[in-house]
């Protein structure tokens, strides 16, 4: 076990409610005792063995992260505990842990209603799957004793229980749980499938490729999960603040006692001091906003960048798939072979029914506006880096790029022009160039203008690896002034990393051409699933690549920073009144305990208002910029 792991581990296996059950109940025996039985000694007893009881464990938790060297605000709590049992305050010392264990039990509490959209994610997913065996006889089994390479047969109107490939049967496959949006892909043999798809009207049989825990879906879930566990990140900003405060606080009750000459007085600032706001009003606020996130499509990754993000003063962002639709039309079909060009529009339609490529989209289309009917696809086949192929027509047709082919065939393609191209080969020969436009979003340039005067972006930067002319064509039409064409990840690394020296970068990118430069900046956001759901390289992940949604994002940032800010700051000033208080004799350490008690409980109640329904968390309306915008020329943000 990783020694920094410990106090994690400790909490994990004694629960916060069985502490406060615990100390609560001999609370509750010593009162009847003391007050109904008469018998005050062995009232005081029964205390003082709940009271040890109960705060073991809390103490050791906090025993070793102080052997680790972290003297936060974790320290005053250990103070107040240790300093009342040596004062006999057994009953100071139980509302302590009280406190400390009921505050814990609150933030569980928080964290599961918090977590209701991962919770409803998880149990969305089938646990069991039907498995083909090799006598051709089916059997039930948990999807975590599927192993690659076998087959499993998914019944209509049931989810997809991991990745794979189609092995029989022909059908359609609902993926809008990645997008938000109706995302239907037709399946035939050899097609891909993912993991949370709904199958359509047709029973399928795939083999599975990935395990059931490698999959996407749960890879999804998988994101979610690492992201509630955060506890260190979710605390950073409470261990900044408690940097100051502690020292403060324990120089104040040393004050007291030293000036006075009353031990109980520094007893009594203790406990007043002891920061639940810090412990667990933060946290709870930071678990809402990944709910919040979550619910919205929006996955967050990695916590720290709801601190990030609105802090961010130059945005870099790539062009394809964030500024542009990332849905290009075909603009033009060169025929190279035998095959004319509505022949080879039918036969590459008829494949392109079976991809999830962003350019099939554009070819069906263009098939559907001449009128040209499909055919039945066999064989067909998508592995990385090798392209689309499949059986139709006759013809084995591959659906490639320019940098896949031999050198031979190279020469006989015309020159390079601007925009997206791919390549179709008939029976391994040439047979077409098709020609692609990207479009650019229609709130691009308005989502631009929005960030810089709402959101205090100072500078654009446009970085792509496309062809510069391209690139910087683009730049004009949508008013961005700084710009970087035929940028390899490498020289993206490079820009960012000059950029962050000159002030805080958000990144917006796909997560795979731009993972190095994402990880570079200080915050980086991924548009779209072209991507595996968990790269490293994001801090968070927007499932329906909306530029809307990065406005949200910016929002639920800033919003969970400044209920956060409200809960901590908030309940240490009224902390520090106590401690004032408390200091000149004013509070007993029972009096403190009581009124730490209120103050907690308002500081969480403050921050429980993250996950309460809110109006609309984004003020971008790409209508009424584009309007303004039409109006001017005006160039974006640039140095």
């Amino acid at each position: 076990m990783e020694w920094r792991a410990i106090p994690e581990r400790v909490n994990e296996r004694v629960r916060p409610s069985i502490i406060a059950i615990f100390i609560g109940g001999a609370m509750v025996v010593s009162l009847l005792l003391s007050r109904v039985g008469g018998r005050p000694q062995a009232a005081d007893k029964v205390l003082l063995v709940g009271v040890i009881g109960a705060s073991l464990p809390l103490l050791l938790g906090l025993l070793i992260s102080m052997l680790q060297g972290n003297f936060s605000v974790d320290l005053l709590a250990a103070l107040s505990i240790v300093t009342s049992l040596a004062l006999h305050e057994y009953w100071v010392a139980g509302i302590i842990i009280l406190m400390l264990a009921g505050g814990g039990a609150l933030e569980d509490h928080a964290t599961r209603r918090a977590s209701s959209v991962l919770n409803a994610l998880a149990r969305r997913m089938p646990q069991v799957a039907h498995l083909v065996r090799e006598d051709g006889e089916m059997m039930d089994t948990a999807i975590e004793a599927i192993a690659v390479g076998q087959l499993v047969r998914i019944f209509p109107h049931e989810i997809c229980p991991v990745d794979g490939t189609v092995a029989g049967g022909e059908g359609s496959m609902d993926e809008s749980y990645l997008t938000g949006e109706p995302f239907l892909i037709e399946k035939t043999k050899g097609a891909a499938v993912l993991s949370g798809a709904i199958n359509g009207q047709t029973a399928l049989t795939i083999r599975a490729t990935k395990v059931a825990s490698d999959s996407r879906y749960a890879k999804i879930v998988e994101v979610l999960h690492a992201s509630e566990q955060e506890r260190p990140r979710l605390r950073r900003l409470g261990d900044r603040i408690g940097g100051w405060y502690t020292p403060v606080a324990v120089a104040i009750a040393l004050l007291a006692w030293l000036l006075s000459g009353h031990s109980e007085r520094f007893l009594a600032v203790l406990v007043v001091a002891t920061p639940c706001p810090l412990l667990i009003a933060i946290p709870v606020a930071v678990i809402g906003a990944i709910s919040v996130g979550a619910r919205r499509g929006i996955l967050i990754k990695d916590s720290s960048i709801l601190q990030k993000v609105d802090g961010c003063r130059i945005l870099v962002v790539d062009k394809t798939g964030k500024l542009t639709y990332g849905k290009p039309r075909l603009k033009e079909i060169v025929a190279l072979g035998a095959l004319d060009r509505d022949t080879v529009l039918r036969l590459t339609a008829s494949l392109e029914r079976y991809s999830k490529h962003p350019l099939s989209e554009a070819i069906r289309e263009a098939a559907s506006e001449a009128g040209l009917s499909t055919l039945e696809v066999e064989q067909v086949s998508e592995n990385p880096g090798e392209g689309l192929s499949g059986e139709t027509g006759g013809h084995r047709i591959t659906v490639t790029g320019r940098g896949k082919l031999r050198p031979e065939m190279k020469e006989k393609l015309p020159p390079v022009e601007p925009g997206l191209e791919c390549v179709v080969l008939a029976d391994g020969e040439l047979a077409a160039v098709f020609h692609f436009e990207d479009q650019p979003r229609k709130e691009s340039r308005s989502f631009l203008r929005h960030v810089g005067t709402k959101h205090g972006i100072e500078r654009i930067v446009l970085l792509s690896g496309d062809r510069p002319q391209e690139v910087e064509a683009f730049a004009k039409a949508m008013g961005i002034v700084e710009v970087y064409g035929g940028m390899s990840p490498e020289q993206k690394v490079e820009v960012v990393s000059k950029l962050n020296h000159e002030a805080p970068t958000l990144y917006l990118g796909d997560g795979i051409n731009d993972a190095p430069a994402m990880m570079q900046a200080t915050a980086g956001v991924a548009l779209g699933v072209n991507s595996d759901i968990t790269a490293e390289a994001a801090g968070a992940v927007i499932l329906q690549s909306s530029l809307q949604s990065v406005d949200e994002l910016i929002h639920i940032g800033r919003r969970m920073r400044r209920i956060a800010l409200q809960s901590a700051i908030g309940g240490m000033s009224l902390s520090m009144v106590g401690m004032v208080a408390a200091a000149f004799g004013y509070l007993a350490p029972i009096e403190g305990a009581l009124g730490q008690e209120g103050i907690d409980l308002l500081s969480i109640l403050n921050s429980l208002r993250m996950i309460l329904p809110t109006g609309p968390l984004s003020d971008f309306k790409s209508t009424e910029v584009d309007r303004a915008a039409s109006k001017t020329a005006v160039p974006l943000p640039s140095h």
